[in-house]
């Protein structure tokens, strides 16, 4: 299976490199990221994810008031496919499977602090290496807005007011480990389900909330032809995976055949069908939230 990552080149022309790594063959690569007429099916619904407009928000009471913003100093590195810098606080909702349905669209160079009114760490821009940027609302605190940070797995970047536009999200993925399973809802209602093929052993699919980077075309042909979403996550740990990966993102993606599916077999990646691919491809928007955990609870029996 896949990672995807780009080179400083690749960067600056703006397009989002992907590798993979066949198992097999020792080819290394990097999971990232037409239009299709949706498909009317409306899929298993055995689970249903109830929607909220504002998610594990805290909002302000008339007697707070907003933490000011220090200021940020030039020299802070900017949010791009490298691994992003430390510091960031830890998501502490990340296993929540409610839908994230605001995201953050970035009008200018923006600073992202470790928490409201705290330490500027990082800048955030318009576009990430080349492709525009929007990342889900996870918390709004005191008229400070937290994302789910790209380039790193389970951490929040705190944004202060203004710089940016609030868009809204209405597709979720969620991904289930244990069954090999992955399931788009739109609004809170399931609307199709694939089998899956994940990371192998030492190379897990990282579990927790992330969201849809952005998407690359196929660098091989192993990809089926079909373009790849990069996501926001990358390996939990960079050193399991082959040299050729190290520095890649998880990345969403098809194969050349579906021989794997149901099994463990990739270096993290989350591998669908070639027509499961084109149907996410063209119906889930970049920013929308995709969640990975061990089984979703079973619902309780309806009379």
């Amino acid at each position: 299976m896949p990672f995807d990552r780009m080179s400083p080149y690749r960067r600056r022309a703006g397009w989002l490199a992907a590798g993979i790594a066949v198992p097999v063959l020792l080819i290394a690569a990097l999971l990232v990221g037409q239009a299709l007429t949706p498909r009317s099916t409306a899929p298993d619904d055995r689970r249903v994810v109830a929607a909220d407009p504002t998610p594990n928000s805290i909002e302000q009471s008339p007697e707070e008031s907003v933490p000011p913003a220090a200021p940020a100093p030039a020299g802070l590195p900017v949010l791009d496919y490298d691994p992003a810098p430390k510091g960031f606080p830890a998501d502490p909702n990340t296993m929540d499977i409610a839908p994230l349905t605001e995201g953050v669209h970035p009008t200018r160079r923006i600073a992202a602090y470790d928490a409201p009114g705290g330490r500027p760490l990082a800048f955030l821009e318009p576009t990430l290496a080349g492709v525009e940027l929007t990342v889900p609302i996870a918390q709004r605190r005191v008229g400070w807005t937290a994302v789910l940070l790209p380039s790193a797995n389970r951490r929040l970047a705190w944004l202060a007011p203004g710089g940016f536009d609030t868009v809204a999200l209405r597709d979720q993925i969620v991904v289930e480990r244990k069954v090999h399973r992955l399931t788009w809802y739109r609004a809170g209602k399931a609307v199709r389900s694939w089998e899956t093929s994940l990371g192998q052993s030492g190379q897990e699919t990282p579990l927790g909330r992330t969201f849809v980077l952005g998407r690359t075309p196929p660098p091989e042909e192993v990809y089926g032809g079909v373009d790849i979403y990069a996501l926001g996550a990358v390996p939990d740990d960079p050193e399991a995976v082959p040299t050729g990966l190290r520095g890649a993102h998880i990345g969403l993606h098809t194969w050349y055949n579906d021989d794997d599916l149901g099994e463990n077999t990739t270096n993290g990646c989350i591998r669908v069908t070639r027509s499961g691919q084109r149907e996410l491809l063209a119906e889930v928007r970049p920013g929308s939230s995709l969640v990975v955990v061990d089984k979703l609870p079973t619902p309780p029996p309806t009379a």
